[in-house]
């Protein structure tokens, strides 16, 4: 019996090494060909792709079509699943890979119809560079193709890659329209909706556009709120729908519980966003400008971006040939944000309203209406999609379309909730960008601007004559003057997708608005000399009618705009070096005044706020790793703004009950000041006996929490701010998050201060360059190149990217040479 036990034991070991040896073999299978010869078919001359230690790749090439051939070659190699994520999201084909968990996903993505717009369009799209979309694609394949196994990912999903094809890279291209604008806009329509249960006064202190942190380029800062006088609201006071108003003033009741599951969107400003900056050629003594760029968002491993280094002659660039540097995206043959050693360019997200709804009466058999108080119905088409679920049967979705946009929401009343988006109308996506690789100066970089086609972002541009500028970038809704962008409104249509009507008498209500167009050369402008700083942190830029024009679309609080404005307006003189510091700033600057409130509030009487007090004594001054003051302060400020919601928004939600939503209010950092400044008994939420019951009521659920974990004073930020950075299918595997992650670091920094980082959101890269002078640039990546963590670049760089290490622009020297000739490959 021990014998056959034995040779039992023997057998599976054996077959587990064998299994082991297997999936070893695969994995590797699908690692990137770094060194060698290699044919490529299409190519025109050979192409050398070098990789330096971080895995930062230089392509030199005889023609644009050829290099960016072999840019899709290296990117299929090391990037392919992520590529493929990018056009599957946006086209609402995730479910093909990972099943029915990725239903709900593909269809409020698949009702924008994508795919179906990209493929109507994509010769427009296109433009002139059809053949350079094509070499680009073709590359790509061929990079899958010379694979000796499928990428891992797809071996793990039982899934095979389906190949590249220009429409793709245009779809890539509108995933960042998911990731950058609210594709449901759900924050206007939660205001429509409560606005007819606030009062008038109640709703202007809540939607207040501005605080005292306002920093824009142009027009004046809006300040904090000026708070309401109890004559005209009065908390205590008001009457609830279905409530005694009597009771509900005498009865403070038993407490409901706050906390992180009812945290308000507002609260942490965790939103793709960015910081990017310019100092000009007066203020760097040499006369070169300087150009900082991070751009926040979803942090992964690989990094969303991939450094590259394209170069190629091209009799229309000047000198007769193309050097850029900087990040692309894989799916894109263009380099992002970078620099051409003549112009540098970064962006931000400029959160502007770029989305519109329509309420609309749809028209039924012969052209009749639902309503008697309509103008006009509109024609309503059912396109049919099919979305295919791996292991599962396809499901079938009717998606409902005016010329307005697609159909999202049915009212109780038969009428519709309609969607008009930039993403939408042709013009929104287009190559235009590639072109930035050989521009001359700050005019040639400008004229091309005003025909770009991607989500609309802050660009801050500085040339190597020293100039810089500051524009939007990017397609602007061309809206009537009758066009009201912050409600739904009727829509003026004519011809064969509506019936005009004659208007119901007095039926009144908001002025129908036509359908709007696009403009990407209507962009306010801001430039050297009159500007020698420039500074855009996803907050307001403009006032005034160019304000009105570009609308609020959420725009970001200003405290990190006016950290980085005020740091450049404290010196005269700047380096690279000067710009990360900047980039690295983690000073709690408006944090300092709430730790001083909490400070004043210490009262033995009330323990919660004491013991908070004490243990956050010393202030740091800054979100640190090892700050617990930060943390306490922090949290504590977000629990008075939550209460502070709360009460300000109690008669929409008696009102509303269970349809209530609340809308973000970046801005409320400029009510919720003065608030706790002036403390006016009419404005204080009616739950709470006092101001001073509300400040121990948030004090206690902070203490509560935090003291679960251990002695308060021993709670630092790192704890909390850790990284969690990971490979989208690091939970898939057994031990994925400790093979597929980057290490659990804590991280300094936050939200509100230009260091923004969180556990897995912050500075995708971070760029300082000044153009013609590459060789003194700086440049971070968190998450590394490679795709695969086999690879010697996965994670490459990201320990200087944790700890602010400056590292290099250019590539460094070449670690491995791959060259590629043409042939049939």
């Amino acid at each position: 019996m021990v014998r056959w036990l034995t040779r039992i034991g023997l057998l599976a070991l054996a077959l587990a090494l064998l299994l082991a040896g297997l999936a070893w073999w695969l994995l590797r299978g699908s690692l990137p060909t770094l060194d060698g010869e290699l044919a490529l078919a299409g190519l025109s001359a050979p192409v050398s792709v070098q990789r330096d230690a971080l895995g930062v790749v230089t392509i030199d090439a005889r023609s644009e079509a050829d290099a960016l051939r072999a840019l899709g070659y290296v990117h299929a190699q090391e990037r392919y699943f992520e590529m493929d994520l990018l056009r599957r999201t946006s086209a609402g084909e995730l479910a093909e890979l990972f099943g029915e968990v990725a239903l709900d996903l593909d269809r409020r993505h698949r009702v924008h119809r994508m795919r179906a717009r990209v493929e109507a369009n994509l010769d427009a799209i296109a433009g002139t560079r059809m053949p350079q979309l094509q070499a680009y694609a073709d590359g790509v394949n061929a990079g899958l193709a010379a694979l000796r196994t499928r990428p891992w990912p797809y071996l793990l999903l039982r899934q095979q890659p389906q190949p590249w094809r220009p429409a793709d890279t245009a779809l890539a291209g509108y995933a960042m329209y998911f990731d950058l604008q609210d594709a449901s806009n759900a924050d206007e329509l939660a205001l429509w909706k409560l606005r007819p249960h606030l009062p008038a006064p109640l709703l202007a202190l809540l939607t207040h556009p501005g605080s005292s942190w306002d920093a824009p380029l142009a027009g004046d800062a809006f300040g904090d709120a000026a708070l309401p006088p109890a004559s005209e609201v009065d908390l205590r006071a008001l009457a609830m729908p279905g409530t005694a108003a009597a009771d509900a003033v005498a009865t403070v009741g038993p407490p409901r519980p706050y906390g992180p599951a009812r945290a308000s969107r507002h609260a942490t400003d965790l939103r793709p966003g960015s910081n990017n900056f310019a100092v000009s050629g007066a203020l760097t003594g040499d006369g070169r400008a300087i150009v900082a760029d991070d751009m926040h968002l979803g942090l992964r491993a690989p990094n969303l971006w991939f450094r590259a280094r394209l170069r190629w002659p091209d009799a229309d660039a000047p000198g007769g040939r193309v050097d850029v540097q900087g990040v692309t995206l894989p799916g894109l043959p263009a380099v992002i944000v970078g620099s051409n050693g003549h112009v540098a360019w970064g962006y931000t997200n400029s959160y502007g309203d770029y989305l519109d709804w329509a309420l609309e009466t749809p028209c039924v058999d012969g052209g009749t209406v639902l309503r008697e108080d309509a103008t006009a119905c509109a024609a309503v088409r059912v396109q049919r999609e099919r979305i295919r679920v791996a292991g599962a049967a396809p499901v079938a979705l009717d998606v409902r379309e005016t010329r307005w946009g697609p159909v999202l929401h049915d009212l109780p009343d038969g009428r519709l909730l309609s969607l008009r988006w930039t993403a939408h109308l042709p013009g929104s996506v287009n190559l235009a960008l590639a072109d930035f690789a050989r521009a001359a100066d700050l005019d040639a970089a400008l004229a091309l601007a005003d025909r770009a086609g991607v989500p609309t972002q802050n660009l801050v541009i500085g040339d190597r004559r020293g100039r810089i500028a500051w524009r939007l970038l990017g397609p602007l809704p061309a809206r009537a003057s009758v066009c009201d962008p912050a409600a739904p409104a009727p829509v003026a249509i004519t011809g064969e997708d509506s019936q005009p009507l004659a208007p119901a008498a007095g039926s009144g209500g908001p002025t129908a608005c036509p359908p709007w167009s696009l403009a990407t050369d209507a962009s306010p402008l801001a430039a050297s000399p009159a500007f020698d700083r420039l500074w855009t942190a996803n907050a307001r830029t403009l006032g005034g009618e160019d304000l009105a024009r570009v609308g609020n679309g959420g725009y970001a609080l200003g405290a990190r705009a006016a950290q980085i404005r005020d740091a450049l307006q404290a010196r005269d003189r700047f380096t690279e070096a000067d710009l990360l510091a900047i980039q690295l700033d983690d000073r709690a600057v408006l944090m300092a005044r709430w730790w001083q409130l909490l400070r004043s509030l210490d009262d033995d009487a009330q323990p919660a706020l004491h013991a908070l007090a004490g243990a956050a004594e010393h202030w740091e001054g800054r979100a640190s790793v090892e700050s617990a003051s930060y943390r306490i302060v922090r949290a504590w400020r977000l629990a008075v703004h939550e209460r502070l919601l709360d009460g300000l928004l109690a008669p929409a939600k008696a009102a509303m009950g269970e349809e209530f939503e609340a809308p973000g209010f970046p801005q409320f950092e400029g009510v919720a000041w003065p608030l706790v400044q002036q403390r006016p008994p009419h404005l204080l939420p009616r739950r709470f006996e006092s101001w001073q019951a509300l400040f121990e009521d948030a004090a206690r659920q902070v203490r509560d929490e935090l003291a679960r974990q251990g002695p308060l004073h021993e709670r630092s930020w790192g704890e909390r701010n850790t990284a969690a950075i990971c490979h989208p299918l690091a939970g898939s595997l057994p031990l994925g998050r400790r093979l597929l992650c980057m290490p659990a670091e804590p991280l300094p920094g936050d939200a509100m201060m230009p260091r923004v980082q969180g556990p897995a959101f912050g500075a995708s890269q971070r760029m300082v360059v000044a153009p013609g002078h590459e060789e003194a640039g700086l440049m971070h990546m968190p998450g590394g190149q490679s795709g695969h963590p086999l690879s010697p670049f996965w994670g490459a760089g990201h320990d200087d990217w944790v700890h602010g290490r400056p590292t290099p622009f250019l590539p460094g020297p070449a670690t491995h040479t791959l060259q590629l000739r043409p042939g049939q490959g």
